[in-house]
């Protein structure tokens, strides 16, 4: 029955999103946008609204818009009342129901919402039965949270570049094995966008040279396979100016594929006069002016996983620092594409010659921060 649901705030900004079958594009939410816009109040926006190919379903609670996608003709007042309960669940776990809030407990959201629904359908929806399968968030849940690792917030920004050397005016089919994964695509001039539309392949008749054929995005976060595991811990304690630093990093989702250019950033507290470390792979440096820690590990090695530890001397008689400082992890991954977006076939026409084809995936780190 629904297929996904986004949550917009009041700017118009979709801050989460869910989906319980194959992924939908962003883009579908462009129809809602255009209703908002000719609404004076958020509250006239049609609660009912029909796209070529979906019927979308929403209301709009704490100034937040629950907006559902749905494929098939259903009582619109049967999703109504569910969007209202999804709404109403939030409000009884968290004590409101807000756009900060929701963020603050994304995990739990997202455990509520894959319970539910079931590929869909309403499934366990009284409060009572949610709370026995999953607890309201309280202060011992947020710290296992911490300490076991869950991903509060991922995407993956993707773009496909083009070098093309060929004769004539060939024209070029390149199709891939699982297309409904992106999100959010922009194309070079030279692609059929209705092509793309109805079918899901790029048709283009390609410049000469190098050029960016298209971008995409990845954004429901079930679908980002976080490469690598980080298990740190870094303590500065109330008495003694010292602290204590150990950080271990092992592959996690690499298909077998090496992680190269492996390298950990952390911006220390301004209280830390210098660093007493040890590095079981490659070398650190901690650069006094301006507080930061460098790893430079290269590859990572999985069947010896690469180790920093020891001792931080902290200033006579600063306080202790308020927080502890979040880490950026730098790598590379080579011949692997951490979205499982997967080249299918290439096909030219309009020519009578063979060319030569090639495809290489590479994964590189935007923003990757581990917070401590």
């Amino acid at each position: 029955m629904i297929h996904s649901l986004f949550l917009i705030n009041h700017s118009g900004d979709i801050f989460l999103e869910k989906h319980w079958k194959s992924v939908i594009s962003r883009s579908v939410c462009d129809y809602f946008f255009e209703a908002k816009e000719k609404a004076v109040d958020p509250e006239n926006v049609p609660p009912v609204l029909q796209t070529p190919h979906h019927y979308l379903i929403s209301i709009y609670r704490g100034k937040l818009f629950f907006l559902s996608v749905i494929q098939t003709e259903v009582p619109p007042l049967f999703v109504i009342e569910f969007l209202h309960r999804v709404a109403d669940t939030f409000q009884d776990y968290f004590g409101e129901c807000s756009e900060v809030i929701i963020k603050d407990n994304v995990v739990t959201v997202y455990e509520l919402l894959e319970e539910m629904l079931d590929n869909g359908f309403p499934l366990a929806t009284e409060s009572n039965v949610l709370k026995e399968m999953i607890r309201p968030p309280t202060i011992l849940r947020s710290v296992v949270n911490t300490l076991t690792g869950t991903t509060v917030f991922a995407e993956i920004q993707g773009v496909i570049e083009a070098c093309v050397r060929l004769t004539g005016m060939p024209d070029l089919t390149l199709s891939f094995m699982n297309p409904r994964l992106l999100d959010d695509v922009s194309f070079h001039p030279c692609v059929r966008f209705k092509r793309w539309e109805s079918e899901r392949v790029l048709s283009f008749i390609p410049p000469d040279g190098n050029f960016t054929l298209m971008t995409y995005h990845v954004s429901s976060q079930n679908l980002v396979a976080i490469p690598v595991y980080v298990k740190q811990n870094i303590n500065f304690f109330e008495t003694g100016p010292c602290g204590r630093l150990d950080i271990t990093i092992g592959p996690k989702q690499t298909m077998g594929k090496t992680v190269e250019g492996l390298m950990v950033t952390v911006h220390m507290p301004k209280t830390v006069l210098s660093t007493n470390l040890t590095a079981t792979q490659g070398n650190y440096t901690y650069d006094l002016a301006t507080k930061v820690l460098v790893w430079d590990i290269g590859k990572l090695n999985p069947q010896k996983l690469p180790n920093l530890k020891g001792s931080l001397s902290m200033q006579a008689g600063a306080p202790k620092p308020e927080e502890n400082p979040s880490l950026n992890i730098d790598l590379k991954i080579q011949q692997l594409a951490i979205s499982g977006l997967k080249v299918s076939r290439l096909d030219m026409y309009g020519e009578k010659y063979k060319p030569f084809k090639g495809v290489k995936y590479v994964t590189k780190a935007g923003k990757f921060q581990v917070r401590t």
